[in-house]
């Protein structure tokens, strides 16, 4: 019996919730309650618990737990509470009284296996694929179902199993994708096989019980419209029984659950009369004679007398089945030339065991083929036309071993029947493994004797009639029977109602409890149903399912469809067991201890197998059935988590690759930026500069590791909430953003360590970034952002010592979201210093991104006076050629400076901070300041003037391959310059002379000759780049290290500034000292 159910929620349990908001099963391990301190203390006073006190919400006694333990019940939400529902109070107060492992597991198992196919088709299979083929598909289908039923067992006796059968195990072992996959299939097999089983019970009335009762009536027709007409019959009356069922199912299930041991007590009956037919066979075989015309078998119907004429009064008298091939009773008629070419003979059709017949080997014939005694003579002409083909009995399909595969494959299936009612066992770990294996045995056992028996006992002409159309239309499994065949055919006719009531019962409880699970949203209204809990709404729809099953009609093309589901079915079942084992999942205890993982996977490989020996292009729709709810399951987010296997997988996977990784670093044409994205929260914990992410998603694009890293200030155990919050806010930014990676919150004393940890700490094994991703600092200059900038030029300095590649957007805020487009524009790269490839990886992988990809790149490099532009310009064409990277390139001249003019910059330097509060003026101003004559002004050579590097990194190159020069020592606090500050109204006065430390309070700057020239060239390349790329999307720039002395940390900012002032979106890049990319494939 297919009985599913839920999880229940009772009183005791308690649904706990995951850290992470994901719901817990319920369990009987942990009480919670919302008493008072006081009510507590009470509570455990003179227990001897003082210790523990505080901590019994959580770690309850252990006196509590094992009497909740004690009390924890799962009952079945199905058939058993349904029908407690309907009766009075007193009835459902007592408790249900449970099953042992005969009546719980046997039984139900003996019931389902056993069915239609063997009193509808065994006998026509054996007839068909011979004893031996048909022995071994019998032997192989059992073989499978037996190596499932050892590794159900073992998920079965691993902890307590609610009932729901296959579902709820496959669902825990392999997690909630799985689950729902194969739930669904499991479900559909099920429904399918109640149309199986209610086309089999029509076939039995129609042909067998009452043929009276056919509305599209058979009596001369041939062919095709014989076949169409049964085809609606079967329709019809199918969706009449079907409706009836559906009906009796939705008033009361109590009805099936009573019928239920009068249909199995007919299961039985039936067989053991089959097998009493079989011993009186062997010395009173029973009479049933079987006419042939030649070698070809007769319908049975229309004659009496199997013979063409019969002396009679001394005369020769035609009979009946003369009148059928001729035109007129004489002698002298005209008749069919088979008829008159070919002796009538008469066979035994169950000439009994000891006969001496075997029908060992196969018999596979087209359709429309006669059905043909081996050995008889027949005189027929290839080429002459057939005639009156309706009197013979033909084949109806065209039959192959592969097909009986599918046919007969239905005929094992069931084997969960006990697994689904493990709710109402009194020990359902000792039961299911012993009943559900007991009860494949002997049904194996009863299957292989049939073929053996059919074989020895009956001829393959009678074995071949599939419909008994030469044996006066009986049942052919009933002409062996004893004491009668209507003890087979009425059997055989309440059999196949009992299991499609029993199917029509399973199969919505089995969809209620999925939709109930909630893994599959579109599929909730299915959970509900009246108020009994009855599933009304997937009644009807399992009935619906069921009416395509009848629809089809014919019960040779339904069978192989419901096979395919319930082999998928137990495939996962098998992988369940592998898994777990092979993992050896801590949890992994069964006390079934007679598995192996060899064992699941040969059970896995077999029902793979035999899926697409049935029907490989029914095995794909399956599959791609299955595959469509995984991915639908995985797409909507399932939140469930069951401890399952694949969970399990993932972690040992994830194990082996990270200890791979650690063997030694990327190869430059795997290298991609493995970025740490360094974001900063505001008072109510959510992240400020959420374009930031939008630029990670954008340079990402699903691909590589991403961490957002971001710190909390405090203590862990004070703060700890803080860092919860603050992690759900950065999580669920990077859902909104589809930022594909991990959260990282730190708490330390102070952020700047918080920040170093991060990006010392950040990834695992060799999973770790090499990309520090971090924004330029908001309103820097204001006296209380001081520690912002401070913190960012450490972050600068760190990733220099940790070899890390840096990105910084400065103007974050301006940058595009996933969802704009831009329709045109460039991305410009500045490259001025070759930094291993950064500046040529980054728009590359930014222009893989929607967003970005109909802007198109420019790369400019810097020529110095004594550099070749043109042959620069092809250089760079070529090697850009080899990257396979389309860019336009522009090689950008930088005229050298007098002194002249290096003296009146630092006049203008001197002036204070106009270049801040009005900078539209500054490249226009020229002021007439003079600088005095001081012997700490020294005349520098040209060359030493640094293009844009700190103290600490060397000078800019001629061109990306040229060797790099020692950089010039910096100049020492002794050889600071005395600056004159002038006014514009005051020009011509000589100030006094002002103290260097007075300078940097007013106007925040050091005007040394080093600080100058800095400033100098940043102006300058500043006014180059506007010129060149004001109306770009996107300017890429080197970005220069920091001084190494901590003294110019601010002219550092400045000068930032300075070189990206009037640009809408730069991105400053510093490379992580390797080569990021390469030319060779």
């Amino acid at each position: 019996q297919i009985w599913v159910q839920t999880e229940h929620r009772h009183t005791h349990t308690h649904n706990a919730e995951h850290c992470d908001g994901n719901p817990k099963e319920s369990s009987p391990f942990i009480n919670s309650t919302s008493s008072s301190d006081v009510e507590k203390s009470q509570q455990y006073d003179g227990k001897n618990m003082a210790l523990f006190e505080e901590e019994m919400d959580t770690s309850p006694m252990v006196s509590s737990l094992l009497s909740s333990l004690a009390n924890y019940s799962n009952l079945t939400q199905g058939s058993k509470e349904h029908e407690e529902a309907e009766n009075n109070e007193e009835a459902r107060k007592k408790p249900a009284p449970r099953m042992g492992t005969v009546m719980g597991v046997y039984l139900p198992c003996m019931q389902n296996i056993l069915g239609v196919i063997l009193f509808l088709r065994m006998t026509w299979l054996v007839g068909i694929g011979g004893v031996l083929g048909t022995f071994t598909i019998v032997f192989m289908c059992c073989s499978t179902t037996m190596l499932t039923a050892i590794s159900m067992s073992a998920i079965a006796t691993n902890g307590v199993v609610p009932a729901g059968g296959s579902y709820y195990m496959i669902s825990r072992s392999l997690g909630p994708e799985f689950g729902g996959a194969v739930g669904i299939c499991f479900y559909l097999g099920t429904t399918f096989a109640g149309a199986m089983y209610i086309l089999g019970c029509i076939e039995i009335l129609l042909i067998y019980i009452v043929p009276a009762a056919a509305i599209f009536k058979l009596e001369g027709l041939e062919g095709p419209e014989a076949e169409a007409a049964l085809l609606n019959n079967m329709r019809v009356y199918g969706t009449i029984v079907l409706t009836l069922m559906s009906i009796v199912v939705f008033v009361g299930v109590k009805y099936v659950n009573k019928l239920a041991l009068v249909f199995l007590a007919c299961v039985i009956l039936s067989i053991l009369a089959v097998y009493a037919g079989v011993i009186k066979s062997s010395f009173d075989p029973p009479d049933f004679p079987v006419c042939a015309l030649g070698n070809r078998i007769l319908v049975s119907k229309g004659f009496d007398v199997c013979a063409k004429t019969i002396e009679r009064d001394n005369g020769t008298v035609t009979t009946k089945l003369w009148k059928m091939f001729c035109d007129s009773e004489f002698l002298n008629a005209t008749c069919d030339e088979y008829f008159i070419n070919n002796n009538i003979s008469q066979i035994q059709g169950i000439p009994g065991i000891r006969s001496g017949i075997l029908n060992l080997f196969g018999y596979f014939m087209e359709k429309g083929d006669f059905i043909e005694k081996r050995g008889l003579m027949s005189a027929s002409y290839p080429d002459a036309p057939v005639t009156n083909a309706n009197r013979y009995v033909l084949a109806d399909i065209t039959t192959f071993f592969t097909l009986l595969v599918g046919i007969y494959f239905p005929s094992v299936t069931g084997i969960m029947a006990g697994s689904n009612r493990s709710g109402d066992l009194q020990d359902a770990q000792k039961s299911i493994p012993v009943g559900t294996i007991l009860a494949i045995l002997t049904t194996s056992t009863i299957y292989m004797t049939c073929v053996v028996l059919f074989g020895a006992c009956v001829d393959g002409v009678v074995l071949r009639d599939k419909f008994g159309e030469g044996v006066n239309g009986n049942l052919v499994i009933g002409t062996l029977a004893w004491p009668s065949p209507w003890v087979i055919v009425i059997g055989s006719f309440f059999s196949t109602c009992g299991a499609g009531l029993q199917s029509l019962t399973g199969a919505p409880r089995l969809l209620q409890a999925i939709a109930r699970d909630g893994i599959i949203p579109f599929l909730r209204i299915f959970g509900h149903g009246k108020a009994n809990g009855e599933p009304t709404w997937a009644l009807l729809l399992t009935a619906s399912i069921c009416e395509i099953g009848i629809i089809i009609a014919s019960l040779d093309s339904v069978a192989p469809i419901l096979s395919m589901f319930f082999l998928m079915c137990y495939m996962f079942v098998n992988l369940a067991c592998a898994l777990q084992t092979l993992l050896r999942t801590p949890n992994w205890r069964p006390r079934f201890k007679f598995y192996h993982w060899a064992l699941s996977f040969l059970g896995m490989s077999l029902c793979l197998s035999l899926m697409f020996i049935c029907s490989w292009y029914y095995a794909i729709v399956a599959m791609v059935i299955a595959g469509c709810i995984y991915k639908y399951i995985e797409f909507c987010g399932a939140e469930k988590e069951w401890g399952d296997g694949i969970r399990g997988i993932s972690l040992s996977a994830a194990r082996y690759a990270l200890m791979r990784l650690e063997e030694g670093p990327p190869h430059t044409k795997n290298w991609r930026p493995q970025i740490l994205v360094l974001v900063s929260l505001d008072a109510e914990q959510n992240v400020e500069q959420p374009r930031l992410l939008s630029l990670t998603s954008q340079l990402k694009a699903g691909k590589g590791l991403t961490i957002v890293g971001t710190s909390v200030e405090g203590t862990y155990l004070n703060n700890h909430p803080q860092v919860q919050k603050a992690e759900q806010s950065v999580r669920k930014l990077m859902e909104t953003e589809k930022v594909k990676g991990f959260c990282q919150v730190v708490i330390s004393s102070n952020l700047r360590d918080a920040t170093s940890h991060l990006i010392q700490a950040g990834g695992l094994g060799g999973l770790r970034h090499n990309t520090v991703l971090v924004s330029w600092p908001r309103n820097w200059k204001l006296p209380e952002e001081n520690h912002r900038w401070r913190n960012f030029i450490e972050i600068v300095r760190e990733t220099t010592a940790g070899h890390l590649a840096l990105i910084v957007p400065k103007n974050i805020s301006a940058y595009p979201s996933n969802g704009e487009r831009f329709t045109e524009g460039h991305i410009d790269v500045w490259w001025i210093v070759h930094d291993g490839g950064m500046l040529m990886l980054l728009p590359f992988l930014l222009r893989q991104h929607k967003v970005w990809r109909k802007c198109k790149m420019r790369i400019f490099t810097v020529a110095q006076m004594d550099d070749n532009s043109i042959q620069m310009k092809k250089d760079l064409l070529t090697f850009l050629y080899h990257l396979r990277l389309d860019a336009e390139v522009e090689v950008v001249e930088m005229v050298s400076l007098d002194r002249y003019i290096q003296r009146r910059f630092i006049t203008d330097v001197s002036r204070g901070s106009i270049r801040r509060k009005n900078p539209s003026n500054l490249r226009s101003q020229q002021s007439t300041g003079e600088e005095p004559a001081s012997a700490s002004v020294e005349e520098k050579p040209e060359e030493e003037v640094q293009l844009l590097q700190g103290k600490s990194t060397s000078p800019t190159p001629t061109s990306p391959t040229s060797p790099t020069v020692p950089t010039p020592s910096a100049t020492t606090p002794g050889e600071e310059v005395q600056m004159t500050w002038s006014d514009d109204g005051e020009k011509g006065k000589i100030p006094p002379v002002v103290n260097p430390e007075n300078i940097k309070d007013m106007f925040n700057m050091k005007p040394n000759q080093f600080n100058v020239r800095r400033m100098h060239h940043a102006q300058k390349l500043n006014e180059v780049i506007v010129k060149k790329s004001q109306e770009a999307k996107l300017v890429l720039l080197n970005m220069p290290g920091p001084p190494k002395n901590r003294t110019g940390e601010e002219n550092y900012m400045e000068f930032m500034e300075v070189l990206t002032e009037g640009l809408n979106r730069v991105l400053l890049v510093r490379g992580g000292g390797r080569e990021v990319i390469t030319i060779y494939s």
